[in-house]
């Protein structure tokens, strides 16, 4: 597996007979998450919608479907003493994703696969309850997973800007890392300041290859999942759902 990203998969760039062939071999709409946050002085901040996107153009590279450029959304907060979103916060967010998976489904989409780089529960909280009236009617499934959800071993795994996402970044974005930043002492433990990072030391552990490595087994697993939530559909309902991608049929996202 190399760092390409093909823009064969990723629908900003892809023409209108190349969307409607993508999804009409493989119905399935990927769709990145993140936001733009503290990833240590040598990662940039977008580290996690970049990562989740790169694993999923490379899980749409081997299986195919089709990859939404990533979407930054800002942090979520609790309510005190809870594990529930604020609900105020929760609701606009959630209508978003909600229009936002209607108008996938509405393209021709029979599977929406949500997939949060950002590895705390409130972004799959959104994702799923989001797709809940989308996929009501039976027509179409998915699914909120964090990148490594389904590929979780010692090859593949996730923290903060310390070994696993330092190494993501140093196989899809090499010229964004830059490892001097951290200096040579010792680095404060448990994401406390200065440093704000959370796992093994990267100048120690992180590589290209353990980038790739974890790449590799999240977009198979990731893939694999999608193969199985299409086959989940009743049989008449696994086929692109749109007579066409034109002006007559079909307007945007």
């Amino acid at each position: 597996m190399n760092n390409h990203l093909s823009p064969l998969v990723q629908s900003q760039f892809m023409r209108p007979r190349q969307l409607e062939a993508a999804l009409r071999a493989f119905p399935v709409v990927y769709v990145p998450f993140g936001l733009i946050e503290w990833h240590g002085q040598h990662l940039p901040l977008g580290t996690d919608a970049l990562k989740a996107h790169g694993i999923l153009v490379k899980t749409a590279e081997q299986f195919g479907g089709v990859v939404y450029p990533p979407i930054y959304f800002p942090y979520a907060h609790y309510v005190a003493g809870s594990d529930e979103l604020h609900p105020q916060e929760a609701e606009w967010k959630i209508a978003m994703l909600t229009s936002l998976f209607s108008n996938i489904k509405a393209t021709g989409a029979r599977v929406i696969v949500g997939v949060s780089g950002h590895n705390v529960p409130q972004q799959i909280a959104w994702v799923e309850k989001a797709l809940k009236p989308v996929t009501a009617d039976g027509t179409i499934t998915g699914v909120g997973l964090w990148e490594m959800s389904l590929s979780r071993c010692a090859e593949s795994d996730s923290d903060h800007a310390a070994k696993w996402e330092t190494s993501d970044m140093m196989f899809f974005h090499p010229e964004c890392v830059d490892l001097a930043d951290l200096g040579t002492g010792p680095l404060a433990p448990d994401m406390k300041p200065p440093d704000g990072i959370g796992g093994l030391d990267p100048r120690v552990h992180a590589s290209a290859e353990v980038g790739r490595r974890n790449v590799e087994l999240a977009a198979a697993s990731i893939g694999r999942k999608a193969q199985e939530l299409l086959r989940s559909l009743p049989e008449g309902q696994r086929s692109f759902n749109l007579k066409a991608i034109s002006p007559e049929h079909w307007w945007m996202i």
